[in-house]
């Protein structure tokens, strides 16, 4: 089968189509023929020998596709060669074929492309584990997404948008802000021109119960001042680098606040499952309906794979690039 093969540490021009062994089938798993393939910001940093696969998993990028399964294990009861699906993998996602865990894939909704579907497991999961496993946001309360205008922010925006949550977004620009007042952004924040601790202390006095983080840096304290008490912080990723400010204890402790961090990719298969099947039974209809829609910023053919991790390496994007074979 073809693969996007990859030399550590090189640029996204650098990324090529090679051959290799088509996976194997074991317990438990099925195999896709993949039709399209997410790219995420966790694939940018492997190619740049930042961010290695876990142990025993495919070295091979992507951890998100949709395809139509072509074969399945004898101990898997609930596919069948034929279905559309699509779901997560650890790696080996940029390919043609793909091996993935049974419980780690949903069915295509109707009406729902292969190109949207595979831009939909790693940005609506993440946003989903974020505000309910983990802050457990409720109705009637207000959340704060940083990077609105991101997969996750855009995904993220549109459940609270559902369960009656009013949110707060940053973004870069007022094109990206508009895209994030569409998916149902109550409160909008130019972070280039605006700073978010003060325009929220101004608009919302009682403070935001959850805040969805990608930046960290000097965000960490002007976070917690907007927190309101019994809050909770989740942390996605750093991309103002690896190390915050200098933690306020103080103001912590007043706010009584909750700060996590948190990635997918390396969770259990057992975490993994439990999260789609709760995914599935709480918000996967509403795609079929409508309600809730993939964000797509950009739909490239294999041959453009540099021009796809460059868009997000430069932070140009509004939603998610998938890359179909």
């Amino acid at each position: 089968m073809r693969f996007i093969n990859f030399e550590e540490g090189s640029g996204p021009q650098e990324l090529f189509i090679d051959e290799t062994q088509a996976p194997e089938l074991s317990a438990g798993k099925v195999i896709i023929q993949v039709h399209a393939f997410g790219i995420n910001r966790a694939d940018t940093l492997q190619r740049q020998g930042k961010y290695p696969p876990p142990p025993g998993e495919s070295s091979i990028l992507g951890l998100e596709a949709a395809g139509e399964i072509i074969a399945v294990a004898d101990d898997v009861s609930q596919w069948r060669v034929g279905d559309k699906v699509f779901g997560l993998m650890p790696g080996g996602g940029y390919a043609e074929q793909a091996i993935v865990d049974a419980g780690h894939l949903m069915p295509l909704p109707s009406g729902v492309s292969m190109e949207a579907a595979a831009g939909l497991a790693e940005v609506f999961l993440t946003a989903y584990q974020a505000l309910f496993s983990i802050c457990d946001v409720q109705s009637g309360e207000r959340a704060l997404i940083h990077a609105g205008a991101s997969g996750v922010g855009l995904a993220a925006l549109q459940l609270c948008r559902l369960k009656d949550i009013k949110t707060a977004v940053t973004a870069s620009s007022s094109q990206k802000l508009e895209s994030c007042k569409q998916m149902g952004a109550t409160l909008l924040i130019n972070y280039k021109t605006q700073d978010f601790a003060e325009e929220l202390s101004a608009q919302w006095q009682d403070g935001v119960n959850a805040i969805v983080d990608f930046v960290g840096g000097d965000y960490l304290n002007r976070n917690l001042q907007v927190l309101a008490k019994d809050g909770s912080i989740v942390y996605l990723a750093m991309l103002a680098g690896r190390y915050a400010d200098s933690l306020d204890m103080a103001l912590m402790l007043t706010k009584r606040a909750r700060i996590q961090g948190s990635t997918l990719r390396s969770r259990t298969d057992e975490y993994k499952s439990a999260l789609i099947s709760a995914f599935t039974r709480d918000f996967l209809g509403e795609f079929a309906t409508g309600n809730l829609q993939v964000n797509l910023d950009t739909v490239l053919d294999v041959d453009d794979i540099g021009k796809a991790h460059q868009k997000l390496e430069q932070n140009d994007t509004q939603g998610k690039v998938v890359v179909r074979w």
